[in-house]
């Protein structure tokens, strides 16, 4: 079958270094971009679920190990519990030091927000690569593009002609590069928008957890809450442990 001279194989073929090394950096950009996007989305999906039993089933439970193996491993409701647990089992151990300057509720609140902060923190890990791929990469692509172009007027000026044979390759590698460029950054953009959205959500319910955590250390039972389908008043089934 023979090759079109025009195709992208004889486009490969027929760049330079330049041409090449951008192509190069653009499939890069992607494979980066892509990369994030859908580690990022499986990460927040089993956030979903965490959060999920972070809402009912750690409540339901009768003791405070219970509810936290409910949690499950390796996400931020389970590290915010964690993080409540041992700051009342420190305050309580170590009565007389120069923590107890602090409330009980002081300190919980920071042990709290410090677990919570952490845990912003890794949601945001791999982000920068989204935004900057989403930015940077039509430029990259604009960049091929005049150095496409370029390349075509060389091949004007030596031939003495701009018959399309003598300027369809380096235009049609000056439309290639744009497309690339394009076609890297949008699914970057996008990916980063909705896991921007993704991670406000789960942030916002992490904040709502370490709120009904802070009741219950301090109180001894969830703050009460609005029952969507009864419209009754309930309070949590978990009782504090390990309080003085």
């Amino acid at each position: 079958m023979e090759v079109s001279p025009y195709g992208l194989e004889s486009l490969w073929a027929q760049g330079d270094f330049v041409t090449k090394g951008v192509a190069v950096l653009l499939v890069a950009m992607s494979i980066a971009s892509w990369y994030v996007i859908v580690t990022k989305a499986l990460q927040l999906l089993r956030f979903r679920r965490a959060s999920d039993a972070a809402g009912h089933a750690f409540w339901d439970t009768t003791s405070l190990p219970e509810g936290v193996a409910t949690l499950g491993t390796d996400n931020p409701f389970a590290e915010v519990a964690k993080a409540g647990v041992t700051s009342m089992s420190h305050h309580t151990a170590h009565k007389g030091h120069l923590h107890d300057q602090l409330s009980v509720s002081d300190w919980v609140t920071l042990s709290l927000r410090q677990a919570i902060d952490e845990a912003s923190g890794k949601l945001q890990t791999g982000m920068a690569i989204l935004a900057s791929v989403g930015s940077t990469a039509p430029f990259v692509g604009l960049f091929g593009t005049v150095w496409g172009i370029y390349h075509a007027l060389v091949s004007i000026g030596t031939s003495g002609q701009a018959s399309i044979d003598k300027v369809a390759g380096p235009v049609g590698e000056a439309l290639i590069m744009t497309a690339l460029g394009l076609a890297v950054a949008i699914p970057a953009t996008f990916g980063y928008n909705a896991l921007v959205r993704g991670n406000k959500t789960t942030i916002a319910k992490l904040n709502k957890f370490g709120f009904d955590l802070h009741a219950l250390f301090v109180t001894g039972a969830r703050a009460a809450t609005e029952d969507a389908e009864t419209g009754s008043s309930k309070s949590a089934k978990l009782t504090a442990v390990g309080r003085a």
